[in-house]
């Protein structure tokens, strides 16, 4: 753990880590909140659609508002001081810049900024995991090629539950599952940005104090957020999803080891090897007592008689025959913990997890009976949620991906819970970003399974 001594050596060596953000959202305020008390890092460049959002978040997070006042990227890197830009493009071809941030949120702009970034040579870090399960195994390998490093973001769950499958392996355990927890119930499928915050538990002021988006915070209720980031971790574990996407068992943390294993064996998965998120709420939507809500685990095999003794000896949270034992992590500090991934991935150049095949995809599947002609409206949206599905059956049966069902019209009736097709609506094939995933599902076709 030295991140920060070398962090210290090159503020010593007048050389801080210098950093572009694009976006200036949730995430990236988090982030912002940080990195102005992080020894050896600048962040030379802020690029958001308004300059006006990204000068309201540097003051929700305390910036002074001189230290954002360099007149261009040229002055901020002289100064020391930070340029707030529209053009995220220039932001990215600045020479001076190490790292790109990409926390916009929006697939098509990410896949446009990482390619960007790869083809500058910079370091380019994926908040947008929305991207990343469009096309990360192709951006990924585009990355390696170029020697840059292409990374998932520390403090959002998929990182850390690489964390977690890396260190079980270099441990010596075979990985029965991982994953993390949500507050789930089947109903939540067809909630909407009308009905979020009752869902989330949240009231609109609350929500609004906090700049929460309604369409992108429910997408973390209808179940898409969890599919999605299960499958950047499957992408970059080699973890296989489920044959029919997650389950949702409720389980607390004392129970994690009990549940999350094979059926076989007295859980409730239906392959080891996996990834699996449980719920904080019981399927009659009582609260689960020492729920993970927040927080990220994972289930490994003892796989002989002196661990499982270890296992019973110490507590590890075994399940009842001490052949399975969790870890797990209560919570996760999404933003505040991004510069975890700037500092690997400019001092290391490690990632912080990475796509290295194509195993799991999310498709766009109906949240209500949907009629031809209508306009899909993506991610957290009204129409639309998105499933994990294992890679060889969305290829196999042309399944649309949930990052590319927005703006695009319907061309039949599509039944609630039914998953959409490419031939279901009608796309362009000319869009950039539906080019890259095409240029990916050729690259790859059918999924790396190799662990």
């Amino acid at each position: 753990m030295n991140l920060h001594a070398m962090l210290l050596e090159r503020e010593a060596a007048g050389r801080p880590v210098r950093i572009g953000l694009i976006g200036a959202g949730k995430f990236g305020t988090m982030f912002l909140a940080q990195v102005r008390r992080t020894r050896g890092m600048h962040l030379l460049g802020l690029a958001d659609l308004s300059v006006a959002r990204a000068q309201s978040a540097l003051a929700a997070c305390g910036w002074d508002p001189q230290a954002a006042g360099a007149a261009s990227l040229g002055d901020a890197f002289r100064s020391g001081r930070t340029h707030l830009t529209e053009d995220a493009r220039a932001l990215i071809a600045f020479p001076e810049i190490e790292v790109v941030i990409e926390a916009t949120g929006d697939p098509k702009a990410g896949i446009a900024h990482a390619l960007a970034a790869i083809a500058h040579g910079k370091h380019i870090v994926m908040v947008n995991v929305e991207a990343d399960v469009v096309a990360g195994p192709l951006l990924a390998a585009k990355a390696r090629a170029a020697g840059v490093v292409y990374s998932l973001a520390w403090g959002d769950q998929p990182a850390l539950i690489c964390e977690h499958v890396d260190w079980a392996r270099a441990c010596g355990f075979e990985v029965v599952s991982a994953g993390k927890g949500t507050r789930y119930h089947p109903t939540f499928h067809q909630s909407t940005p009308d009905t979020v915050w009752e869902n989330f538990r949240l009231t609109p002021e609350k929500a609004a104090r906090g700049g929460m988006n309604p369409k992108m915070f429910n997408s973390f209720v209808d179940g898409t957020k969890s599919g999605i980031e299960m499958t950047a971790v499957c992408n970059a574990t080699g973890l296989l999803p489920q044959p029919e996407g997650l389950s949702f068992p409720p389980a607390s943390v004392e129970e994690l080891a009990r549940v999350c294993k094979p059926k076989r064996e007295g859980g409730v998965l239906a392959i080891t090897g996996t990834t699996e998120v449980v719920s904080s709420l019981h399927r009659d939507k009582s609260p689960v007592a020492n729920h993970l809500q927040m927080g990220t685990y994972v289930v490994v095999k003892a796989g002989h008689d002196y661990v499982r003794h270890c296992a019973e000896e110490y507590n590890m949270l075994p399940d009842e025959t001490f052949e399975h034992i969790a870890l797990y992590r209560p919570t996760h500090m999404i933003g505040l913990e991004l510069g975890i991934s700037v500092a690997s991935a400019a001092l290391r150049r490690e990632p912080t997890g990475a796509a290295t095949g194509f195993r799991s995809d999310v498709v766009a599947t109906a949240k209500r009976d949907l009629k031809r002609g209508e306009m899909l409206d993506g991610e957290g949206g009204y129409c639309v949620w998105g499933k994990q599905t294992p890679a060889a059956r969305s290829l196999d049966e042309g399944l649309l991906p949930l990052g590319l069902a927005h703006d695009v019209k319907l061309k039949r009736d599509v039944a609630m819970g039914e998953r959409l097709k490419w031939a279901d609506v009608d796309y362009d094939p000319n869009d950039s970003a539906v080019k890259v995933r095409r240029e990916m599902e050729a690259a790859f076709g059918r999924p790396n399974t190799g662990r």
